[in-house]
């Protein structure tokens, strides 16, 4: 009865918050306009509030370089293995090998991942987000814009880049953690006060993120059938290469403590941005239906990660 206790503690709230999003859908109790605004609030000041407590409190090794660019790697074989299994299985998408690959951990990563371990484990997700999040603001966006027979405005993404402040959040936090300066204020207390503003700031993120997800998540009108073959597709490759990622993590460092980061993050859908970058409405059906699948296949995951206690 304890365990079930446990579970339901952990699954509950993110069901509660889920459904409330939907009503508030379904009842008009908040417009278009204002989850647009809640989202800017999560992922503008909320969330980087998150990644820079996170960053700056992590202790950098050698492995905080190598863990960035193998999930680089692995983001980019998601693809091609989503652009062969789109040749393979007679996906005529071009959005195919983009929703096999990247992860929203900023809009759903971190909020399932605190909800199952607890915030002072953030640094471990965001060690293994780092990568694909630099990923997705360079050659995912490149690509897209190639698939969409776009020239790539490289000074665009850099400034998308340098402007961002989930980038500039994770830049300020590996300074102040790599450098030292984080520890070297604990002795003066000054530490304690950026940790209770960062935390303050940082804490209703996963609230707002769930109930903007709920609201986004409209099941009616999906077409099942084609937009479930590439969640299906992404979930061979997403299996294939936790795999691959883990049994290489743990031979080059068998202490790593960090596969609770990898299951949460491997079970995430792709970019919510997506759809944005479909200019046909058939394509922007396909994408949205595709993200809602991949989310609710997300949360179901969450939840037997819950039950297992894994």
């Amino acid at each position: 009865m304890t365990r079930v206790i446990e579970v339901l503690q952990t699954i509950l709230p993110v069901m509660i918050m889920l459904c409330i999003g939907m009503i508030c859908r379904s009842r008009q109790l908040i417009s278009r306009e204002g989850i647009n605004s809640l989202k800017s609030v999560a992922v503008n000041i909320a969330l980087p509030a998150v990644l820079l407590s996170a960053f700056a409190t992590t202790k950098y090794t050698f492995m905080d370089i190598i863990i960035p660019l193998m999930m680089f790697m692995v983001c980019v074989a998601a693809w091609g293995l989503g652009k062969a299994g789109a040749k393979l299985f007679g996906m005529t998408s071009r959005f195919v090998p983009f929703l096999t690959t990247g992860f929203e951990a900023g809009m759903l990563g971190y909020a399932l991942f605190n909800m199952l371990y607890g915030s002072s484990r953030t640094a471990e997700f965001a060690r293994i987000d780092l990568g694909q999040v630099l990923f997705v603001f360079t050659l995912y966006k490149i690509l897209l814009g190639l698939e969409g027979r776009e020239k790539a405005d490289v000074k665009q993404l850099l400034k998308e880049m340098a402007f961002s402040p989930i980038i500039i959040a994770i830049a300020a936090g590996v300074l102040l953690g790599a450098t030292g300066i984080y520890q070297a204020l604990i002795p003066s207390g000054i530490s304690g006060i950026f940790d209770a503003c960062t935390d303050f700031v940082s804490a209703p993120t996963g609230a707002i993120i769930l109930l903007t997800i709920g609201y986004d998540l409209v099941l009616k009108d999906i077409p099942w059938f084609s937009a479930g073959k590439v969640v299906a597709l992404r979930l061979v490759i997403m299996m294939i290469l936790r795999i691959v990622f883990i049994t290489v993590l743990h031979l080059l460092w068998p202490e790593a403590a960090l596969d609770s980061a990898v299951n949460v993050m491997f079970i995430l859908p792709p970019p919510f941005v997506l759809p944005v970058f479909a200019d046909d409405p058939d394509q922007r059906v396909y994408v949205s239906s595709a993200l809602s699948i991949s989310t609710i296949v997300a949360i179901a995951g969450f939840a037997v990660l819950a039950a297992a206690g894994i």
